[in-house]
């Protein structure tokens, strides 16, 4: 199932709305998860680091804020055991009615942020304990009888929850990851691979590579989500204007040295080791600052590796018809995340979302026509 996803954070910041308020702001994330589902958003992604605020306990506000919107909780395995997160998931699961939650697997692209949780297995590692977890997870999540289970990073016996998901299979296992050591254990384990936002030709190598180990593995039925951060005006040309608005802001700001990541509530070394999607990012970004058209990677080169920050530019229409032409590589879900954060969400529901719904249906119904031909 095709799904348009934003991101929600505890508290309101971006690279051109420094950080405010407490860690932890209520009323906002009832107002921004509220705003989403106004928008037509199907799901929220829900970010994590070593200093970010829990992420079930924003999930739980978000959905009990909401009526139909999910939640992708994103979370690093190695912290709590497979089968814990496999309760903590059904049950929230079952109180939000079924069908809203869903499960980010991030295996740790920084050494030094996995170091401040007490975590100091090399990167390799991180990604075999990750594919064990979710192997371990998916059994936890659907095994009707108790369970044993002997790998290398974990040891169960008699394992049983008598919690499971509203429906068989009704919480997607996301992933996240581009490193060799991460395809292998995505393509592998996953229901939806992330990918970052790169241009056309890189995707589609991506994904072509990726769905080669799944179709080793039999995972037949692995899907694909594809991250922009979308700048949207009424003409192309007032959209490029917003573009380097946007772009002087955040110069302006990280120069006198304001917060800008909600998740990163103490800045990080510049000598941190990143992950290789965020390093991917970079080397594109100083290929140039403009790629397929309307890709823009202004932001990122300005801000450094700091996870999905290419987006693009255009108008609703303009920028609808970009991401369509990733459908037709294999993206089937969008993840969107903004700069005027609660603005860009409700801008996204009016000029772009239904141009994008639009797109995809009117590709699907092509689809099935020639799959009954």
């Amino acid at each position: 199932m095709a799904e348009i996803l934003g991101m929600i954070s505890s508290q309101r910041g971006s690279e051109t709305d420094p950080v405010t308020g407490p860690a932890v702001d209520p009323g906002w994330i009832r107002e921004f998860a509220r705003a989403h589902e106004e928008a037509g958003f199907d799901r929220v992604l829900i970010g994590y680091s070593s200093a970010a605020p829990d992420g079930f306990a924003i999930a739980s506000a978000v959905l009990a804020a909401t009526e139909k919107l999910g939640v992708l909780i994103a979370h690093r395995p190695g912290f709590v055991a497979p089968t814990v997160l496999a309760r903590k998931l059904a049950t929230l699961d079952q109180l939000s009615g079924g069908g809203r939650v869903a499960v980010h697997h991030i295996s740790g692209g920084s050494d030094a942020d996995q170091a401040r949780d007490g975590d100091y297995t090399t990167k390799a590692q991180r990604y075999a304990r990750t594919g064990e977890f979710m192997s371990v997870l998916r059994t936890a999540l659907s095994a009707e009888a108790p369970f044993d289970h002997e790998g290398e990073y974990y040891r169960l016996t008699g394992a049983h929850s008598s919690v499971k998901p509203v429906h068989p299979g009704g919480i997607p296992l996301w992933f996240g990851g581009l490193s060799p050591d991460a395809v292998q254990v995505g393509g592998q384990h996953a229901d939806v691979y992330a990918l970052f936002g790169e241009p056309r030709a890189q995707i589609a190598d991506r994904i072509q590579a990726i769905r080669a180990v799944a179709a080793q593995h039999g995972n037949t039925g692995l899907g694909f989500s594809m991250s922009t951060r979308p700048v949207v005006a009424a003409t192309e040309d007032e959209a490029w204007e917003k573009a380097d608005r946007l772009l002087a802001q955040a110069r302006v700001n990280l120069e006198a040295g304001k917060e800008n990541n909600p998740l990163r509530l103490v800045h990080k070394a510049t000598e941190e080791k990143t992950a290789e999607s965020a390093d991917r990012l970079q080397r594109l970004a100083h290929e140039r600052d403009v790629h397929d058209e309307r890709l823009w990677f202004g932001i990122t080169k300005l801000m450094g590796p700091q996870g999905n920050s290419s987006g693009h530019v255009g108008t609703g229409e303009q920028v609808a018809a970009s991401l369509l032409e990733y459908w037709d590589l294999g993206v089937e879900n969008f993840l969107m995340r903004g700069f005027d954060q609660l603005g860009d969400v409700q801008d996204w529901g009016v000029h772009l979302l239904p141009h994008l719904r639009a797109g995809i249906e009117a590709r699907t119904q092509a689809a099935r026509a020639s799959a009954i031909a």
